[in-house]
């Protein structure tokens, strides 16, 4: 029979403290009855997932309301997990639209995408937007976990300077607030990511800490011991479980050893060097398994990941779109623009895809790391070559959403009302956030 362990058991070494993944010793057990994650057990997820320039909706809307028969090509990578994923039509980000202020719609798109609130038209420090939904949960349950929320990206940005028509960067490149105020930056290094989740040099000296980095060649090193231990103790599945966890473990460091390797050539004098893979893909697909990794551990519960900065005018050049995406996704209607844009839209849904088989495979006493686990996919642009709010691309993936549906709610209604939705789900007994103006039903199984 196997030992029992608390949830928050974590493997400890010189500098390194390694949360584990739930394993069975961890669950609940009545006399006779198998382990299993009871209702109020279950810990609930959200990562919020952003991309910028609208899509071409003729390729990303079904073609029928109701059940979900077929999904159209953008979305096909999903074709696994159409029956948890909820297509959502006809939501409205108002706040931005310029609403009398002008040109800055990009700036506009990311700062209201999860605030619900009209950003303040400046390139100064009086920043005003949020508080973002993802800001609102973490102030209420993030002290359920280590860190109370995860934000990462794949494109760098400033919070100070002008961006877009007069708006500061911090518009651009941010979605989650902490305040009105406050913008939470995100980390695009996988790197210090992974240093976030695991590694603890609080209590280490500078020189202790440089030799720590010099000799490591896995975190699991500093554990080896400490895991050994656990293992004696634990029974035959979770041995399992706890092997093949320390093996997603090191090939993650593996791959971001490899980036910092491939990146180091660019370096100039005196700059720190990044493990940022060069591939854009595998960036991308690299913070997506960080993630899941956060999730797993339990390390936090909620996180946002914006794959670009709104407005970006990245090239796709692997894809056969050489050209920028802010350019191409003003496309005036041109067949062969709008063909590399739906190339663009699909690529991004692959990687959406990834995360979420990531998320599938992941046994947690019974159900998958997926079905705890919600993941909201969308953008604040409609279609980027008339800059429109209305009708935003917006999916809902896992968690106990009732998927298989392609559902279209009427003109004008917030997307700030699925943003209450979700914290009513989470627990939250809001009834109001941004400009909502009720709680959109009939989302949950």
């Amino acid at each position: 029979m196997s030992a029992r362990f608390d949830r928050r058991t974590v493997l400890r070494g010189a500098g390194v403290a390694l949360a584990l993944p739930m394993l069975d010793a961890f669950l609940p057990r009545a006399r006779g009855a198998p382990r299993e994650l009871g209702e109020r057990e279950r810990p609930r997820r959200v990562a919020w997932l952003y991309v910028p320039n609208g899509a071409h909706m003729d390729l990303w809307t079904p073609a029928t309301e109701g059940a979900l028969d077929a999904l159209p090509p953008t979305l096909a990578p999903l074709e696994p997990w159409r029956a948890q994923t909820l297509v959502l039509g006809g939501l409205t980000l108002d706040k931005a639209r310029a609403n009398g202020d002008g040109a800055g719609d990009h700036a506009r798109a990311a700062a209201a995408f999860l605030t619900g609130a009209q950003p303040f038209k400046t390139d100064g420090a009086n920043l005003r937007a949020g508080p973002s939904v993802d800001q609102v949960a973490a102030q209420a349950i993030g002290n359920r976990t280590r860190l109370r929320s995860l934000e990462i990206g794949c494109e760098g940005g400033a919070l100070s300077g002008q961006c877009d028509s007069g708006y500061s960067c911090a518009y651009s490149s941010t979605i989650s607030w902490r305040s009105a105020s406050t913008p939470v930056p995100k980390e695009t290094d996988p790197r210090l990511v992974f240093e976030r989740l695991f590694l603890d040099g609080a209590d280490l000296t500078p020189e202790e800490r440089a030799e720590r980095d010099r000799r490591r060649a896995s975190v699991l090193d500093f554990v080896r011991e400490d895991s050994k231990r656990l293992a004696q103790r634990l029974g035959a599945n979770d041995q399992r479980k706890l092997d093949e966890y320390e093996s997603s473990v090191r090939e993650l460091e593996r791959r971001i050893a490899a980036a910092a390797k491939d990146g180091a050539a660019d370096v100039q004098p005196g700059e720190r060097p990044t493990a940022k893979p060069k591939d854009y893909g595998e960036h991308l697909r690299l913070m997506s398994d960080l993630l899941v990794l956060a999730f797993r551990t339990d390390t936090t519960r909620l996180a946002t990941f914006p794959f670009a900065n709104e407005g970006s005018n990245r090239s796709y050049a692997f894809l056969g779109a050489p050209e920028g995406h802010h350019d191409l996704s003003h496309h005036g209607s041109e067949p062969q623009k709008l063909e590399k844009l739906a190339k663009i839209n699909r690529f991004h849904v692959e990687v959406l895809a990834h995360l979420v088989d990531r998320l599938a495979v992941v046994d947690e006493g019974g159900r998958t790391l997926l079905d705890d686990t919600l993941v909201l996919y969308g953008s604040g642009i409609r279609d980027g070559n008339r800059h429109d709010h209305a009708d935003v691309p917006t999916l809902l993936v896992g968690g106990d959403v009732l998927g298989g549906r392609h559902v279209r709610v009427a003109p004008e209604t917030p997307l700030a009302n699925l943003h209450v939705a979700v914290l009513r789900r989470l627990g939250l007994d809001t009834t109001r956030h941004g400009d909502s103006t009720d709680e959109l039903a009939g989302l949950w199984a």
